[in-house]
């Protein structure tokens, strides 16, 4: 699980521990993941799967892509299709993925690398692996997130950002035991490249056995914690946690999450998503590829969709031209 690696933890900046008066957050719940197909064909874990969307906002949804290991061939995305009212967050941490847009947005990311698609007004995008990749086969492994937008920005003009994995804020716990990859928001006043509509935070955190990651999270921000790879404990309680599974924590100043021990061989450190955001406390209305409020909305979606009025297909070498709904 390369994502972004540092040699040596200590040259980084630290991330300071709880203070006087400082409250580690308590675990609300914790889920496991069911396994399914996106796209073409890809396996995914679904994260937010039996959670309430009240626990979750400003985030609607988020899968984990693999971690598989595809033979010559295998490799698979997903055909063109549209989506509004909300922001998709690819983040990479094995393997190579490709987007396109009809917005003119565009281009791979391998790893540590995100691709973060502002949908707003309406576009149709489409992700797949370079066809070298499907020649060859390899191992692949992701996340994608969808990210809500309150109702005044869900028309804001497409954009896309290229956010390299160079680009990360990369912090260290204080006794090194822990590097923090910062992707969005602002953590121990370090901030991630990712410009976000909603106020939140994202952090991939990789934590080696025994250690732990006491995280300042801002106080009007939610927080999930979702393991990656690996297993440990979560919260002020220590509840135990382990690969595919996520952890809805409540009020409180600090994220708290230890590694165990032992690990597995070929998970040998904690792997750790942590998200939070302001919640936008907004009906929702959700259907396929559209995020609105009413379901008024969601139907003028599907016709502005069915009427061409969000893009047409660019020519893309060697995409393919279908377009579904979601």
């Amino acid at each position: 699980m390369p994502a972004v690696t540092v040699e040596d933890l200590t040259v980084l900046a630290r991330v300071p521990g709880p203070g006087l008066g400082d409250t580690v957050r308590p675990v609300v719940s914790v889920t496991t993941a069911p396994q399914g197909y996106e796209g073409e064909g890809f396996p995914v874990r679904r994260a937010f799967a039996g959670v309430d969307l009240r626990h979750l906002d400003p985030f609607i949804h988020m899968d984990q892509m693999g971690e598989v290991e595809y033979a010559p061939g295998e490799p698979k995305g997903t055909p063109w299709h549209p989506h509004r009212g909300f922001e998709t967050v690819t983040y990479i941490i094995d393997g190579v993925f490709d987007h396109h847009d009809s917005h003119g947005g565009g281009g791979s990311i391998t790893n540590g690398d995100t691709q973060w698609m502002t949908a707003g007004s309406g576009l149709l995008h489409i992700e797949t692996p370079p066809e070298w990749l499907v020649q060859s086969g390899g191992l692949f492994h992701g996340v994608q997130l969808w990210v809500n937008l309150p109702g005044e920005q869900k028309m804001v003009t497409p954009r896309y950002q290229d956010l390299r994995s160079g680009e990360l804020g990369l912090l260290a716990t204080d006794d090194a035991g822990a590097l923090v990859r910062v992707i969005a928001g602002d953590v121990a006043g370090h901030r991630g490249p990712g410009t976000t509509h909603t106020p939140m935070a994202m952090v991939h955190s990789t934590l080696a056995p025994g250690a732990r990651l006491d995280l300042p999270w801002s106080v009007d921000f939610n927080s999930l914690v979702y393991v990656l790879a690996g297993q440990g404990s979560v919260g002020v309680e220590g509840r135990p946690i382990r690969a595919g599974q996520l952890a809805v924590l409540g009020a409180g100043d600090f994220v708290t999450v230890s590694a165990a021990e032992r690990q597995e061989s070929r998970s040998p450190n904690l792997e750790v998503l942590v998200l939070g955001g302001r919640p936008i406390r907004e009906p929702v209305a959700w259907a396929g590829p559209f995020v609105m409020n009413t379901k008024a909305e969601v139907m003028q979606a599907y016709e502005d969709f069915q009427k061409g009025r969000m893009g047409q297909i660019p020519a893309v070498h060697g995409a393919p031209t279908e377009v579904v709904e979601g």
